[in-house]
């Protein structure tokens, strides 16, 4: 039997691509671990499933998920939202109210989009995954909590922390394995199993027939770009079921016209990666020669964890 992740099998999310299948692995490894782990990805590609993916296969599936949308909170109220708040904290706090986190207890904390939450709030986040304790606003008691975060973000971290936006000692704690989705104009080939799968789904949602589609309206939707990645192709096929596939044609022969033709660029976040892909190559291979391949003497010097040395090993193609 299938997993059903929020409509998406398990089998779908990590589909038919190379890349995905890759992915898929890491989340087997890394999923029954405690360890902190930072999904990356452009909008739409999926991030929140591959969350829901990992906490379904840890040791705390059928604890609670927790998730925690940073982007859509306002500031002024993420924090409340996060710690909770006591009775009298500010000014309409008539009671007691837990947080986010203490919501999470004994599962996992999805902080979705963690690049947008503010510096001040960083500091008791860095806390939390340092101790494993917190405090309500309007409290000095900490609270002690097993959780395992997991955090998500469209946004370049390393030049946040660069920048100042974003604390680097923060970084270091929710980065310990990072699990990068690459968008699906990279992994055309899952598209006509998410088409099928789209159709059927909505078919049944709007009591529609499942119409066969026409080679032209097929070569249209393989050959799009979908800068929305995997929800823009969710929508497109909620409105050709719904209207049928001239109107989806019509839209996307005119987004396809009026899109300008690529030039040449030099992606600097890619070569900056690459360059601190290389320095952590260099080092751990260091390392690993000076205590003669003893990994968890080697794991000691780095001051990373053994699972997460075994990841960077394998990321990283050390031999």
């Amino acid at each position: 039997m299938l997993e059903i992740v929020e409509g998406i099998t398990f089998e779908h999310l990590f589909g038919q691509s190379r890349a995905m299948q890759e992915l898929r692995k890491i989340v087997e490894e890394v999923a029954p671990t405690n360890i902190p782990v930072l999904i990356t990805g452009e909008s739409g590609t999926g991030k929140d499933l591959v969350a829901r993916a990992i906490h379904k296969r840890s040791i705390r599936a059928d604890k609670p998920f927790i998730k925690v949308n940073c982007v859509n909170i306002p500031a002024e109220l993420l924090e409340s939202e996060l710690f909770g708040y006591e009775k009298g904290a500010f000014t309409g706090a008539y009671h007691s109210k837990p947080g986010r986190v203490e919501f999470a207890n004994k599962g996992s904390l999805f902080l979705d989009e963690i690049g947008d939450v503010p510096l001040v709030i960083q500091g008791k986040l860095l806390r939390l995954l340092q101790e494993g304790e917190f405090s309500r606003l309007g409290s000095y008691r900490d609270i002690k909590v097993d959780i395992r975060v997991i955090s998500a973000t469209n946004r370049c971290l390393e030049d946040m922390v660069q920048e100042g936006k974003f604390r680097e000692d923060l970084y270091f704690r929710i980065n310990v394995v990072k699990l990068e989705v690459p968008p699906l104009r990279e992994r055309k080939e899952e598209i006509p199993y998410l088409i099928k799968f789209f159709q059927k789904k909505f078919a049944a949602e709007y009591n529609k027939p499942i119409v066969k589609l026409s080679s032209h309206c097929i070569d249209l939707l393989t050959t799009y770009p979908w800068p929305g990645n995997v929800r823009e192709l969710e929508n497109a096929m909620k409105r050709l079921v719904i209207l049928g596939e001239k109107a989806v044609i019509r839209e996307l022969e005119s987004k396809l016209e009026s899109t300008p033709k690529p030039v040449e660029t030099y992606d600097l976040k890619r070569i900056a990666k690459m360059a601190v892909m290389e320095a952590e190559r260099k080092a751990i291979k260091e390392v690993l020669e000076k205590v003669k391949w003893n990994k968890k003497e080697a794991a000691k010097i780095l001051n990373i964890s053994y699972k997460a040395l075994l990841y960077k090993i394998r990321e990283l193609k050390i031999k």
